[in-house]
């Protein structure tokens, strides 16, 4: 309890401090505590909130699954004012935890602070926008606190746009960053973090570094997939590359998984000068999901709903999958497109008469999860529980899980959300970050995602009790997956996942945040001061 003490002493005699010089920016405490002395106070005092709506905010994440109350939020206005933060925690004999929190896109509490302070990164953003882009360089530097799709907006001003996207563009820059950002063109450029040229971090000591492969490059490749551990983002350099115009959206529908994976994997190994598509991801739709869930989307019409609701009926299993994929151009290839959709689809083996097609803009296609967003959160489905869980599984072994668990342990349910199943290139990870692959020597993985939705009572407990059927078939079968976004309540649970990486990474997190006071939610580090 001394770290939080500590804490509870710092922001009472900052209170009142700031009852006198910034009156109603926070909630009145009780006198006598001693008010820190030196710059610290003059420079960010006015920045710490301890009211119940703002450590309320930041108290729960998308996820609706974990809690846990910080006691402060930090609104900083540079930088440097989380640097001090940093170093007043770091430099305290009682240091309290620190974590970073962007749109709080977390799923398991992961950025969240108990008895601390939550960085509100996206404070850095207001009223000003940190995105410059370098077109002639080929790059645009961006805060870690802009969303993704304001960067995508930015660039598009030169022409321009980053390579790789995750489906959700609601997202902050550091927040992918610190996982990884994967999504359907990481087969061609691998996640974000593959793209990224550059960094400028707050560590854990309060030490604002600028790293890169060149400069600093140990602390770089850990904060890439670092899951905040390290330090804080706030500024990431990332490649750009052409920007298309617009994306011919295609979805194909498959009964039989081998012939579903095998299509897909095609579609990956082909390169960037044949012709093929920019984006391949792939879904499953189990039962009733293609009419309930959140895929009753104007892409399909009225008509091809029923035809697919009697392909799932037919399909014996009660599971179809799609491939879903695009095919960029612009106005020099607008001619062409069609020619070379059509090259495409003679290659695979989709169940005929069940290609479906949609013609949008670049951006349209980008922010796609938007409108399903906006369906959503019309029908009160969109802030809910979400005990999702994403996988990594190994090429040789995703025909097992199918069977074992998505027509196995999940066969027979009617989930309200996504599934997602779809194949990454290996060689496309760098394996010096510490985001973690599959440990096989396969050339593909698949990324496996089961992103449900808690509707109804009793929901999250049985969702909870089939995540841990499936990772219990994952021990039992001694398929070598990994969790992506991951979740683990012991340090021995964090071992296994890093495998061959946790001695690095414990070197790691002793050099640059040896107070262990780093985004204490991904409980990786079990210090005293998350004991506290």
């Amino acid at each position: 309890m001394a770290a939080r003490a500590r804490l509870v002493a710092f922001l009472i005699g900052m209170a009142s401090f700031l009852s006198i010089v910034a009156a109603g920016q926070i909630r009145p405490l009780p006198s006598g505590g001693q008010l820190p002395s030196g710059l610290f106070v003059h420079s960010i005092a006015s920045m710490i909130r301890t009211d119940r709506n703002a450590t309320t905010k930041a108290s729960s994440d998308f996820g609706r699954i974990v809690e846990a109350a910080p006691e402060a939020v930090l609104h900083p206005a540079t930088p440097a004012d989380i640097a001090a933060l940093i170093r007043f925690s770091a430099s305290s004999k009682a240091p309290f935890p620190v974590a970073p929190r962007g749109q709080g896109h977390s799923a398991r509490g992961q950025s969240l602070a108990p008895g601390g302070v939550v960085v509100d990164m996206r404070a850095l953003g207001r009223g000003h926008r940190r995105i410059n882009v370098s077109a002639g360089a080929g790059y645009v530097d961006a805060g870690g606190e802009q969303l993704w799709i304001d960067v995508l907006r930015a660039t598009l001003e030169h022409g321009l746009a980053p390579r790789a996207w995750t489906d959700y563009l609601r997202l902050t820059v550091g927040g992918t960053l610190s996982n990884a950002g994967i999504g359907g063109q990481a087969f061609r450029h691998g996640p974000q973090i593959a793209n990224v040229r550059e960094l400028d971090v707050v560590t854990g000591t309060g030490e604002l570094v600028t790293c890169s492969r060149e400069e600093s490059s140990d602390l770089f490749f850990a904060v890439l997939g670092g899951l905040g551990q390290f330090g804080v983002i706030t500024r990431a350099r990332i490649a750009l590359e052409p920007a298309p115009k617009r994306a011919r959206w295609v979805r194909l529908a498959y009964t039989d998984v081998t012939v579903f994976t095998g299509d897909q994997e095609l579609l990956i190994s082909k390169k960037a000068s044949e012709a093929g598509f920019d984006y391949v991801e792939g879904q499953v739709q189990l039962n009733r999901t293609l009419i309930d869930g959140p895929e009753s989307t104007p892409f399909f019409s009225g008509a091809d709903i029923n035809r697919l609701a009697g392909l799932v009926s037919r399909s014996g299993s009660g599971a179809i999958y799609f491939i879903e994929a695009a095919m960029y151009y612009d106005e020099a290839t607008a001619s062409s497109v069609d020619q070379k959709l059509e090259a495409v689809l003679e290659q695979l083996s989709f169940t005929p008469g069940f290609v479906f097609t949609k013609d949008v803009t670049y951006v349209q296609f980008l922010d796609r999860v938007r409108v399903e967003e906006e369906v959503l959160r019309s029908v009160g489905v969109w802030d809910v529980p979400h005990p999702w869980l994403n996988l990594f599984i190994p090429r040789s072994r995703i025909i097992g899980f199918d069977t074992g668990v998505l027509k196995g342990i999940l066969g027979g349910t009617n989930p309200v959300g996504v599934i997602l199943m779809y194949p990454m290139n290996t060689n496309k990870w760098d394996d010096r970050m510490t985001a973690v692959t599959p440990q096989t020597e396969e050339d593909v993985f698949y990324a496996v995602s089961l992103l449900r939705s808690a509707v109804a009572v009793g929901d999250v407990e049985r969702l909870e009790r089939e995540n841990e059927a499936v990772l219990a078939f994952c021990t039992r079968e001694a398929i070598r997956c990994k969790q992506y976004l991951p979740h683990y309540t012991s340090e021995d649970g964090w071992r296994r996942h890093f495998g061959t990486k946790w001695e690095r990474i414990a070197e790691l997190k002793a050099k640059y945040d040896p107070q262990t006071i780093m985004a204490p939610g991904q409980r990786i580090f079990q210090s005293s001061i998350a004991s506290a």
